[in-house]
């Protein structure tokens, strides 16, 4: 009887604390993994760091040298060595350390061998860095940090640079416009489009940028942000009346280049390198980012009169991603589909915006659109993501490199707060004036009365 007394005074704290890891593991993954599972891993990776590289074919014959030094001191038979590895460094996410290669490896050995190390060092997911010639990182991730996303504090932003999302391997994703000029973004409804527009907004309202919409939903995407936008289109027409405006602003920027560096006042814009970062601060125009939401509703047309506007509209459009960057201008497109079926200059558009990012879609064709011509491979990424993970995207460029990402909840309240605070910031652009959408007078919640009403009677 006392043994079993015994064995359940034991067990009965063995399995509560065995039954709070598995909560905390799989509600707080975080906590788990600082407490539990960073000892853990940087055991594994300690006791089996050579065993594993031999058994991943990542081990090389040891130099003459030291086959001769072995063999002078212990008289042991000379076995394959393993990458020379750095200071393993501990995150709130995972383990970083530095490996250099042996003569004869390559950056591509290891990323091959990257599922190998996750399972044998019990770890969600392993990932490759190259730092420089000989020497190459690996991030190794203890839990799925899109699951619940936390942005990391030093994210890494500034001028025309917005931390919009979280990567897989928890680094931030980075919209830089300064290089990757013009980007378009697509996924179906209550895929996390919009929460993802919406980031790009507020990161760069606190910055002294323009902003300028087309929101052809009638506004109810971009309005919110009004007290911070230059200029609004909420339907086709307006549209049509804003593009031939920014195309005149671009062509004035274009023009105060060529006064600045003397070229001839005739001189194609085509055949213009330079840039307006490099004029003078104080001549520099502030640089604009046009969102296009909906992209679709500026190719549907019903009659012969839409047809032209609707032509007019693309080549302006395509006018402003091919030079605008020159100028301090960058396009952004949002929309839930966008091939060749939708008219004339859709696909020659598309080609002009390197940056690509594809949330949950109804089709492989539309993943492929926004995927296939710069990353095959991650068409099937974009189709595997589940309804029930809204903002998980995944994100490309026309390098072909590709990361699956995933925007983090921002409510509307909170960034059209943003805007409101910030509204002092828009910038003073006199030919954008008729477009600057109207602000709604906040109303004022007046005090409750202390003064009970007079009775009626009659």
């Amino acid at each position: 009887m006392s043994d079993w007394t015994t064995l359940l005074e034991v067990g009965g704290p063995l399995a509560a604390l065995g039954g709070g890891a598995a909560y905390t593991r799989a509600r707080h993954p975080g906590v788990y993994w600082s407490t539990v599972g960073l000892p853990l891993s940087t055991a594994r990776l300690l006791g089996s760091y050579g065993s594993v590289m031999e058994a991943c074919g990542l081990t090389m014959q040891p130099s003459r040298l030291r086959a001769l030094a072995v063999r002078a001191t212990t008289r042991r038979e000379v076995r394959p060595v393993p990458p020379r590895r750095g200071i393993i460094r501990p995150t709130s996410t995972g383990l970083r350390l530095r490996l250099r290669l042996a003569p004869g490896q390559e950056p591509a050995d290891v990323a091959a061998s990257a599922e190998r190390l996750r399972h044998a060092w019990g770890v969600h997911a392993v990932y490759l860095k190259d730092v420089k010639p000989g020497v190459v990182e690996l991030r190794l991730v203890g839990f799925d940090v899109l699951r619940d996303v936390r942005m990391p504090r030093k994210a890494g932003g500034g001028l025309l640079k917005v931390p919009v999302a979280l990567r897989e391997d928890a680094t931030a994703f980075v919209r830089d416009y300064r290089a990757v000029p013009h980007q378009l973004t697509l996924g179906v409804t209550l895929s996390g489009k919009s929460m993802y527009l919406r980031h790009l907004v507020t990161g760069l309202a606190r910055q002294p940028v323009a902003l300028v919409g087309i929101d052809c939903k009638r506004g109810v995407e971009l309005a919110p942000f009004a007290p911070r936008l230059s200029a609004l289109a909420t339907d086709p027409r307006q549209a049509a009346e804003l593009l031939p405006v920014l195309v005149s602003e671009m062509e004035d920027r274009y023009d105060l280049i060529k006064a600045r560096q003397g070229i001839a006042p005739g001189t194609p814009d085509e055949e213009i390198t330079s840039d307006i970062w490099g004029l003078p601060e104080h001549q520099r125009p502030v640089p604009l980012v046009l969102f296009v939401d909906e992209v679709a509703e500026l190719f549907l047309v019903a009659t012969k009169k839409d047809e032209e506007r609707r032509d007019e509209m693309v080549t302006q459009l395509i006018r402003l991603a091919q030079l605008g960057r020159a100028a301090g201008i960058y396009v952004e497109v949002c929309g839930q589909r966008f091939g060749a079926e939708l008219g004339k200059g859709a696909t020659m558009l598309r080609a002009q915006l390197t940056g690509r990012v594809c949330h949950r879609v109804n089709d492989e064709a539309s993943a492929k659109m926004a995927l296939g011509d710069i990353a095959p491979e991650a068409v099937y990424a974009a189709c595997s993501i589940a309804p029930e993970l809204p903002g998980l995207a995944v994100a490309g460029d026309t390098s072909g490199g590709w990361s699956r990402i995933r925007t983090p909840f921002l409510s509307l309240a909170d960034a059209a707060e943003v805007c409101r605070e910030s509204a002092h910031l828009v910038p003073d652009l006199p030919a954008l004036d008729p477009f600057r959408p109207a602000v709604p007078v906040r109303p004022i919640d007046a005090p409750a009365s202390q003064l009970k009403p007079v009775p009626v009677t009659e």
